[in-house]
């Protein structure tokens, strides 16, 4: 009966969660996909690493399945491909299609947090060291590919996660291209030139405004120099992205988060995080950016793991009625 009054997550907390990741037989297809099995040697949360990469429950570039996979697809150095994973007795099998399906497969370890250093963490809070021990298979994911993620957060920003889900889902999909092997109703999104391309009306009616589609435009326009972020330190990745006009830190920080696995990349100007982070830390759901960033000062370094196992933790302070209100320009 609880549940029915259990606060409605937001997409903060959707965002910095988890991906519930059932355990079974996976998929078996007709094509033959490239495949690779790998045992990491550090427990693994399929779920709450792969978790920040889905935008919303009906990201046409991300699925979960009842028979125990993570699908995801996405357009690789190489080409569009399509990465199915799932976790059977501590061993992680993977299957892969299309052009990208053998970048994928080479980057899975690094996709699943290998690159990550849990041990350099050392929990200062007693509700952040709770979560700790209660999720050690929490790993900080690494795409190497900057649009997949810099895209949907430039959408995301200053309006609800309804909205920016939408958007996301009626972009991709209509003007990407379905994803390579047996994958029903997943797409992979568009090139960059294609998004060059989407007139004015698609923009509108997908409900985004001049200034978020122009952002987008100039990103796709250097695209090739906004992915080589993927390979810079973080605080390089995050100047590197800033310097496009409508990219600031909350962006570029969404980004690299998922794109270089960075575990310092603080999120700064969220609506919910500043409150979220007061209220587990110091009983302040009322928190700012300035407050939040000094209770985080003790995990300098690795501020993000921090947030990241704080919204694990599910202590969020009760939701109140909602400070922004929706507003679909695509009926205006």
């Amino acid at each position: 009966m609880s549940s029915r009054f259990a606060p409605r997550p937001t997409r903060t907390t959707v965002r910095g969660g988890e991906t519930a990741a059932p355990s079974g037989v996976p998929r078996q297809s007709a094509a033959p996909p490239l495949t690779r099995s790998w045992r990491p040697p550090f427990p693994l949360d399929l779920g709450a690493t792969l978790g920040p990469l889905r935008r919303g429950p009906g990201d046409p570039t991300f699925r979960m399945t009842p028979d125990g996979s993570v699908w995801r697809a996405s357009r690789t150095p190489e080409g569009p491909g399509t990465l199915r994973v799932a976790l059977r007795s501590g061993t992680v099998e993977a299957e892969a299609w299309g052009p990208g399906a053998a970048w994928f497969l080479d980057r899975l370890p690094t996709l699943l947090g290998e690159s990550d250093d849990p041990a350099a963490f050392e929990p200062r809070h007693r509700l952040v060291a709770a979560t700790a021990r209660r999720r050690p298979g929490l790993r900080l994911v690494r795409t190497g590919l900057i649009l997949e993620s810099l895209i949907p957060s430039i959408l995301e920003q200053k309006i609800t996660a309804d909205e920016a889900y939408r958007a996301w889902r009626l972009l991709v999909r209509g003007h990407g291209e379905p994803a390579p092997g047996p994958t029903p109703r997943m797409y992979v999104m568009p090139d960059p030139r294609t998004w060059s391309l989407i007139p004015s009306w698609e923009w509108h009616k997908a409900g985004v405004d001049n200034k978020r589609a122009s952002t987008i435009l100039r990103a796709v326009k250097v695209a090739r120099r906004m992915e080589e972020a993927s390979t810079m330190e973080p605080l390089q990745a995050q100047a590197r992205l800033e310097l496009i006009p409508g990219i600031g830190p909350w962006t570029s920080a969404e980004t690299v988060q998922r794109s270089n696995g960075a575990p310092d990349a603080v999120t700064v100007g969220d609506l919910h995080l500043p409150g979220i982070i007061g209220h587990a830390l110091a009983d302040d759901r009322d928190a700012d950016d300035e407050t939040m960033l000094r209770l985080l000062t003790p995990y300098k370094g690795q501020r993000h793991r921090a947030a990241r196992l704080i919204l694990l933790s599910g202590h969020t302070p009760p939701r109140r009625a909602p400070r922004m209100r929706k507003t679909d320009i695509a009926l205006l």
